[in-house]
């Protein structure tokens, strides 16, 4: 590669990034017109744009620029005025310097077109307010071109001190370029010290040189940049990705030697590698404010189409991403803005009728949760009109008009990401056809991510991303299913749930033909893997109860479950087994494989046998358990089982506790916290009621003897500890005291109401035992009045 060509291609890379600052700048200073110190660094830019292309030879470009200079330095000497025509012309200047670089970066060339029409644009805009002694601005002749206008007020600087001008580099107040160039121009003879050469260019500002000049033994930063091939990174990456999967492997392999020197080896071998590819991955990270920093310009030209006043605002611009990440995220986001100011906020009048200032106000936040990054776009505009919105989905033949009307506000709102549905009245260069929000959603979920929508009537619409932060090396769970081997991303996973023994039978229920396992009171749409993937003939595979499948898995003595987030929505994938968690290499399907939307890659374990991905949204979208019809037919089920169990069979574990010497008593699970041991010297009176200081609060304690026999008060005496149940309720705990825990049991019993007993439920025969049931809120509520020393928790 020549000389030239670097030289080319550090151009194209330095005004890429400037162009994104220019459209920020130009953005930030039509809100603020007298900000003297953004005029200056947009003059800069483009004046160094300009000056490079010339020494380059790209004419067109520096045609385009050289007016575009002229019209900011009339700005920039009070001699105009920033109105939106004059920011709308430049930012259109700025789209066609962009062009031209692309097609330099293409072709080598700054391109074919001339733009005529907008250096005559840029002509008017002066000429209309340009006295007639003032020239009409033209392209620059090839003399003018190597004149440097100069800086108004300029100062005489004295030489740079030693390796001042470094600093300046280090500093980042100008490039290497930029020094090499002030540089050349002294060796061809020009007297002036580099310092005024650089504030005359409009590479440096004068009163920054002035700075560096105060403190001329200001050290370099310690940490130096340089510029890295995306394509360099990226076998960077793979080779790690092969390092790992070779660390896995050895692993795998010293696990069987008793070797202590060769353990040692590998432990040492397992560090180097985390922390290298920790190292590399850092590299990939770029802050998200590297798209974000688009959108004021993105905000301000729909905003202004559209007659509107918006102002962006960006919150966590910092937080990082996979550059891949950064990449697959850039069109939806911009889609999310467009439509927040298209769709979502009102114009200036509507805003004033309804109360609101008439600038709208438009909210980016990017934070870290869970090992995910989340991205919010957040509007005070209108809201979604859901009646809208189901009236088009009906009309659209989208949903049924029954469906529409079961529907609740969230899966209303979820219909804007179905094709073909648009709310808007009239279509547009920015909406109205219908398209845009299902492929953000699409392409959401291509990498993992989930897309969530709230709204509130009058007061604005919140779009929610939830997405991966690398897509490249990520922790999975290993299960199996027909002796085959598959991987689950550990973002997805909730929980592991086992049963055993003789819950088996009664463990998994059917309702409505589905099958669903009861979780601490709640119902979890039940899957088999086996089913879902084919393997019926092997193993676990039928979603109906007693299949072949389900019964090979209790004859083998245990049901695994592993419960998976899917769409804001959870169920429970039933597996052979779950053998371990490690970090896996993502490899890309073959394209015979792209279609089957249950997988989401591929893997290399550690014995060197693949293991595809699954892709849990896929996977339950296949199942049917994000569809809305069943989880309605669900909750419907469960409504309905709720209101007939205080009469009926009832399936659900139970805390059996004795109190008195013959008493039983049965404590609905899903009611206890915790179960804690108290000595007797920790009791104390809080307003005439036993209670502790627990976990920094204040729990008054209920003796479930005393209550329930109507014994009257006890005494704080004895010397035994104390089995307490904790049970939390509206933010505070209340202790209940018993004589013993006894077990935890989970079978089915007929509870009978006949029973006059405060804080009982009723009766029921468990373990061939009767056994009262405890009222838990109603006997709490009996008890202790409201303001009873039940301390809030924080």
């Amino acid at each position: 590669m020549s000389d030239s060509d670097e030289i080319v291609k550090e151009f194209l890379a330095e005004s890429g990034e400037n162009l994104d600052r220019l459209d920020r700048n130009l953005v930030e200073l039509e809100k603020h017109p007298s900000d003297r110190e953004i005029l200056a660094d947009i003059f800069r830019t483009i004046h160094t744009i300009k000056g490079t292309s010339g020494f380059l030879g790209f004419s067109k470009l520096e045609a385009v620029t050289h007016v575009g200079e002229s019209l900011l330095a009339r700005l920039r000497d009070g001699q105009l005025q920033l109105n939106p025509e004059r920011t709308t012309v430049l930012l259109a200047m700025v789209d066609a310097v962009r062009q031209m670089l692309d097609c330099i970066a293409e072709g080598g060339t700054d391109g074919a077109q001339e733009y005529r029409d907008l250096i005559e644009r840029l002509n008017s805009i002066q000429a209309s307010t340009t006295a007639a002694k003032d020239e009409p601005l033209l392209p620059p002749t090839p003399q003018a071109a190597k004149e440097t206008p100069a800086a108004a007020n300029l100062e005489k600087f004295p030489p740079l001190p030693g390796r001042l001008g470094d600093v300046l580099v280090e500093h980042g107040h100008v490039t290497p370029k930029q020094l090499a160039r002030a540089l050349h121009e002294q060796e061809q003879g020009n007297p002036q010290p580099v310092g005024e050469i650089l504030v005359e260019s409009g590479a440096l500002h004068a009163q920054e040189l002035q700075d560096v000049l105060k403190s001329p033994h200001t050290p370099p930063p310690e940490d130096a940049t340089i510029r890295i091939r995306v394509a360099q990174l990226d076998r960077l990456m793979n080779l790690v990705g092969e390092l790992v999967l070779a660390r896995n492997r050895i692993q795998q392999w010293v696990g069987l030697e008793a070797d202590s020197g060769l353990l040692g080896t590998s432990q040492r071998l397992n560090l180097i590698t985390t922390e290298l590819q920790e190292g590399v991955m850092k590299t990939r990270l770029q802050p998200i404010g590297n798209i974000w920093s688009k959108f004021p310009r993105t905000a301000r030209d729909v905003a202004h189409s559209c007659g509107k006043q918006v102002r962006i605002e960006l919150e966590g611009k910092e937080t990082e991403l996979d550059k891949t990440i950064i990449e697959a995220i850039k069109d939806p986001l911009t889609h999310l803005v467009r439509n927040a100011v298209d769709h979502g906020i009102e114009s200036p009048e509507a805003r004033q009728v309804a109360g609101k200032p008439a600038e709208g106000r438009l909210l980016l936040r990017a934070f870290h949760e869970g090992g995910q990054v989340i991205i919010e776009i957040t509007d005070d505009g209108a809201g979604l009109n859901l009646e809208r919105i189901r009236d088009k989905a009906i009309k659209k033949g989208l949903v049924s008009s029954d469906e529409a009307a079961r529907m609740s506000e969230r899966e209303l709102c979820n219909l804007i990401f179905l094709p073909g549905l648009s709310t808007a009245e009239k279509v547009t260069n920015v909406s109205g056809r219908g398209v845009g929000m299902d492929v953000v959603r699409t392409n959401i979920e291509k990498i993992g991510g989930l897309v969530d929508v709230q709204t509130a009537a009058g007061q604005g619409t919140t779009v929610r991303l939830k997405i991966p932060l690398t897509l490249a090396i990520v922790p999975a769970l290993i299960v199996t299913s027909a002796s085959e081997r598959y991987a689950i991303p550990q973002v997805s996973l909730v929980e592991l749930v086992g049963i055993d023994g003789g819950r088996q039978q009664t463990g998994i229920e059917m309702i409505q033909g589905a099958p669903v396992y009861r979780l601490r009171g709640r119902l979890l749409p039940v899957v088999y893997l086996g089913r879902e993937l084919g393997q019926t003939a092997h193993s676990s595979g039928s979603n109906r109860a007693g299949a072949s499948g389900e019964n090979v898995l209790q004859e083998r003595g245990r049901i695994n479950i592993v419960v998976l987030q899917a769409d804001d929505r959870q169920f429970g994938l039933v597996v052979d087994s779950i053998r371990d968690t490690e970090e896996i290499v993502v490899k890309p399907l073959g394209k015979q494989l792209k279609s089957v939307n249950v997988f989401a890659g591929a893997t290399i374990m550690g014995d060197g046998r693949v293991a595809l991905i699954l892709d849990v949204l896929g996977l339950a979208k296949r199942a049917r358990v994000v569809s809305e019809g069943r989880e309605r037919s669900a909750a419907e089920a469960e409504g309905k089982l709720a209101q007939d169990e205080a009469l009926h069979a009832r399936h659900r574990p139970v805390l059996l506790v004795q109190c008195g010497d013959k008493g039983r008593v049965a404590i609905d699970l899903a009611a206890v916290a915790r179960v804690e041991e108290f000595s007797p010297e920790r009791l104390e009176l809080s307003s005439g009621q036993e209670a502790v200081q627990y976990r920094g609060h204040i729990m008054p304690l209920i003796r479930l003897t005393r209550v329930l026999d109507d014994g009257g008060a006890s005494d704080i005496a004895g010397s035994c500890p104390l089995q307490v149940v904790v049970h939390e309720q509206s933010g505070r705990n209340v202790g209940l005291v018993v004589d013993r825990i006894l077990d935890v049991v989970d079978e089915p019993f007929q509870l009978k109401r006949q029973t006059a007993r405060s804080g009982v439920l009723g009766s029921a025969v468990i373990q061939k035992r009767i056994t009262d049931f405890l009222d838990v809120s109603g006997l709490i509520a009996s008890v202790l009045p409201a303001d009873s020393g039940a301390e809030p928790m924080a």
